[in-house]
């Protein structure tokens, strides 16, 4: 490590306690992982060390020993694995903390895409105030990109079906939207209170049917992009990166949702949908925009 010596007594200090804490408690049910002085989970550590140095600007968060495991046990090459990881932490939304900026504009999108998507159960979470609209059960699904909730071969297909960035670089969001729309129904019918709800989907950890989620998931982008229109809070999950051969040009309509508190206009060039005079509240433009979402188990 390549630090005045000072800087090296706050990086071990700060960091190397965490990363030390955190690998010896990684995937060790994992046969890769498993045992005493096991020096796969030496070689993870180093992993870890050696990129808190490269990028110090991210340095180590809780957590991201559980997105390099599956790398290396894949892998298997310490140095591949660390440039796969370095090219996973540039091309992922990567939350180092529930209360960053980031985190905050994930939830917002997760909420709108519920409002338009599953009216009812975002109902549900507007009926419970602000603990509700704040999903506590979805956090550690976006920040570990889903790697606590399904086994490995699964949580890592569904990386590579965000890394696709097909159509949207927030695919993550669907998968999200996917699990409520399967496994939700519960939480609804049975009016589930916020810690409740948090226990329901916990329960659900390794028991969820990853190909059905993926299926739904890819199924609700494609409706998605079929809408006539979208609410301008959700306009950015229509741009990409970067162009690609899975770019398709999408760029829909927009619809203002009139929540702009720092701008007098849309900055999407939106239009406020006024309901039409000759017609009643069950039919305005924008409840039509919803019934395409017909969900099929």
């Amino acid at each position: 490590l390549s630090l005045a010596p000072e800087e090296q007594k706050a990086f071990w200090r700060n960091v190397q306690f965490t990363v030390d804490k955190d690998v010896v408690r990684t995937d060790r049910s994992n046969q890769f992982f498993r045992g005493e002085n096991n020096p796969n989970v030496e070689t993870m550590r180093r992993i870890l060390l050696n990129y808190a140095v490269y990028n110090p600007a991210i340095g180590y968060s809780q957590g991201m020993s559980d997105l390099v495991a599956p790398i290396l046990a894949e892998v298997l090459d310490e140095s591949d694995t660390f440039w796969c990881f370095v090219g996973l932490m540039q091309n992922t939304i990567f939350i180092s903390s529930p209360r960053d900026d980031d985190m905050e504009k994930q939830l917002m999108y997760l909420r709108e895409l519920l409002r338009l998507m599953h009216v009812r159960f975002y109902q549900h979470l507007a009926s419970l105030g602000e603990d509700g609209l704040q999903m506590l059960f979805c956090h550690r699904w976006i920040l570990l990109c889903f790697k606590r909730e399904f086994p490995d071969a699964e949580a890592l297909r569904m990386w590579e079906a965000c890394w696709a960035h097909y159509q949207t670089d927030y695919f993550h969001l669907f998968i999200c939207v996917a699990i409520v729309v399967i496994y939700g129904d519960d939480v609804i019918e049975q009016q589930l209170a916020t810690d409740q709800m948090l226990l329901h989907f916990g329960n659900l950890t390794m028991h969820m049917n990853g190909e059905l989620i993926l299926r739904k998931a890819r199924s609700l982008l494609y409706q998605f992009h079929l809408l006539p229109r979208i609410p301008c809070s959700l306009h950015d999950l229509c741009k990409l990166c970067g162009t690609g051969m899975w770019d398709s040009g999408y760029i829909p309509a927009v619809e203002c949702t009139g929540n702009h508190p720092d701008s007098d206009s849309c900055p999407y060039g939106g239009m406020v949908d006024e309901p039409s005079p000759k017609s009643g509240n069950d039919c305005r433009r924008g409840l039509k925009t919803r019934e395409v979402f017909a969900f099929r188990k």
